[in-house]
């Protein structure tokens, strides 16, 4: 599903959580849609999902998604937990709610993913812990099979040994039936290698859409010996420094030049990359953040 914003703006009041955002998702891929608290992730997933009457243009394979039931229902948007009717209503029912909604519901795939979660059938939405209510939500996105997929940060309330298994299936289920999946969520080092392409939002603004990988190259590890860094690393901007002893590592922001790469190497200075978080960290941030 091909994903087009254009001049979205959503207000709550007098507050701006989405301030005339641009973007397209080309579809097939895993997006990781990455901000602060407060950013508008949660704000822009509901008005993918045709939540809310967008001031703007949110189209999704060429059509408006507001008031139109036919682009609705090849949409699932996961919030932190299972939407269910009521709290009193068993699993089971959940599922069927999923299935009566959806063409695409895999119930065969559903309830293999209980079985794996360990989410009893019988058992009522209320009395499930929340890890369990988490589990349930990702179970309901990946069985919906929806065209597009969202999941705002639904996989908070897992312990890791369940996020991981979550991980797994998510990559193993999105190679067998590719489709558009957007995540958002605060642990980044945890999804990074799942992550195709990166949203970046801060202050319900874009602050960047680009390939996690061509991302990553924008960021270096440089350690050495510790004047050498700093002598390698002077003017550039730097992210992080860590010492042991006489040693050095300092993160540095941007693409290094086939200059400074022949530098490094006279002065025998490792280079290696930083992680994603570290990147986003740096362009979010509101003092010193690039935009």
């Amino acid at each position: 599903m091909r994903v087009e914003v254009q001049g979205l703006t959503v207000r709550y009041g007098d507050v701006t959580a989405i301030d005339d955002m641009s973007f397209t998702l080309s579809g097939n891929k895993i997006y990781g849609l990455l901000g602060r608290n407060g950013a508008g992730k949660t704000s822009l997933m509901s008005a993918l999902a045709g939540y809310r009457k967008p001031s703007g243009t949110v189209q999704l394979d060429g059509v408006p998604v507001f008031e139109n039931a036919a682009a609705m229902r090849r949409v699932c948007l996961v919030r932190h937990s299972a939407d269910a009717a009521d709290k009193g209503d068993k699993v089971s029912h959940v599922l069927e709610y999923g299935a009566a909604w959806r063409d695409t519901w895999d119930n065969d795939y559903a309830l293999e993913l209980t079985e794996l979660f360990k989410i009893g059938l019988r058992t009522k939405v209320g009395e499930l812990s929340l890890g369990q209510r988490s589990a349930l939500g990702v179970v309901i996105g990946l069985a919906s099979r929806s065209p597009l997929t969202m999941l705002d940060e639904s996989h908070l309330g897992m312990d890791t040994p369940t996020r991981y298994a979550f991980y797994d299936t998510l990559l193993h289920d999105f190679m067998a039936h590719p489709r558009t999946i957007m995540i958002s969520t605060h642990l980044i080092e945890e999804l990074s290698s799942l992550l195709e392409e990166v949203v970046i939002v801060d202050a319900g603004r874009l602050v960047l859409q680009e390939e996690a990988d061509v991302l990553r190259s924008r960021g270096t590890e440089v350690t050495g010996n510790a004047s050498d860094v700093d002598e390698f690393t002077a003017g550039m901007t730097v992210l992080g420094e860590k010492s042991l002893g006489r040693t050095k590592a300092a993160m540095v922001y941007g693409a290094l030049e086939d200059d400074q790469l022949i530098r490094a190497r006279g002065l025998g200075l490792e280079l290696g990359p930083i992680a994603l978080q570290d990147l986003f960290v740096h362009l979010t941030d509101p003092v010193g953040g690039k935009r």
